[in-house]
């Protein structure tokens, strides 16, 4: 019998963590944050963290565990989420995974590239490049990654480029062997929450609204102040922290940081209903109920 794992996954605004919370205490489980935004300190508001009250009702874990100076990355998540699942199945309680990060979700279960320590000297080159010469270049070390990379993602233009000029593989070679998984050793119950696309769109800007009124301001203008977290630190980028930002500094009114803000979730829960819809595999339950009890109830059933 391997040790059985819950895994509740959704677009941003679905759902996950009421249903989580819920499953928690029906089971006696233990939710294991998912979410990249959700592990930052400095975010409860704007990323939509579960509340103290919320907390209090079941076990939470890795949730505003790190702070914005920190180099956090989805390998160091998996190692973290590992451990996390396998104290709570010491404690006899069920790990419940909720989130909507597929990278997070991928790297755990599939394992993650054994790609070596790239040259810093590689690194600092390829990264003081524009991204159309990085690009140009990708094309000749590594055209298949040049094809299927935007020339505009600086990030992954870069990265694809400084694997392959440190290590003489392409970044696909690598990934083909990835390492680590828990994949195959648990029992995994996945649900994947994809309700109505209207719905999820009202759920979006109700919530971003209220967030508006309660907190999130005051939040990043704390963020903006804290001369330790460098301006292209991944908490910085987070969705709604630049729209706000730019109120604060005086480019944008608040209406106008609001309706950018808006913009920019529907954007990213657009862009994470597509990959849950047809990335993880077809045998994992999809749920289009926007009712908490109906899933709760079907969800532990199931269980």
């Amino acid at each position: 019998m391997r040790p059985r794992v819950a895994l509740i996954a959704g677009p941003t605004a679905s759902g996950k963590s009421a249903l989580a919370i819920a499953l928690a205490r029906r089971t006696g489980g233990t939710v294991i944050n998912a979410d990249s935004a959700q592990v930052y300190a400095e975010l409860r508001v704007l990323s939509a963290r579960p509340s103290p009250e919320e907390e209090a009702q079941a076990a939470h874990r890795l949730f505003g565990h790190v702070t914005g100076t920190e180099d956090y990355s989805a390998a160091r998540w998996a190692e973290e989420a590992k451990a996390e699942i396998a104290a709570a199945h010491l404690r006899g309680s069920l790990p419940i995974l909720a989130g909507g990060t597929g990278m997070y979700i991928r790297t755990l279960l599939d394992g993650i590239a054994p790609v070596p320590e790239i040259d810093p000297a590689v690194r600092v080159e390829v990264r003081a490049m524009p991204v159309a010469e990085a690009h140009r270049l990708l094309e000749q070390a590594d055209p298949e990654a040049a094809g299927r990379l935007n020339p505009h993602d600086t990030t992954r233009v870069a990265r694809a480029l400084e694997v392959v000029r440190s290590t003489g593989r392409t970044l696909a070679a690598w990934q083909a062997e990835r390492v680590g998984g828990i994949g195959n050793s648990i029992d995994l119950a996945p649900l994947i929450l994809l309700p109505d696309r209207a719905w999820l769109a009202e759920r979006c800007d109700r919530r971003l609204n209220a967030m508006f009124g309660d907190g999130a301001i005051d939040e990043v203008h704390a963020l903006l102040q804290r001369s330790d977290i460098p301006a292209n630190a991944p908490v910085r980028r987070a969705i709604g922290v630049t729209q706000i930002a730019a109120f604060l500094e005086g480019s944008l009114t608040r209406d106008e940081a609001l309706e950018r803000a808006l913009a920019a979730t529907r954007q990213y829960a657009k862009r994470q209903y597509t990959w849950l819809r047809h990335q993880p595999p077809a045998d994992w339950p999809r749920a289009i109920s926007t009712d908490i009890s109906k899933q709760i109830a079907n969800f532990a059933r199931f269980l």
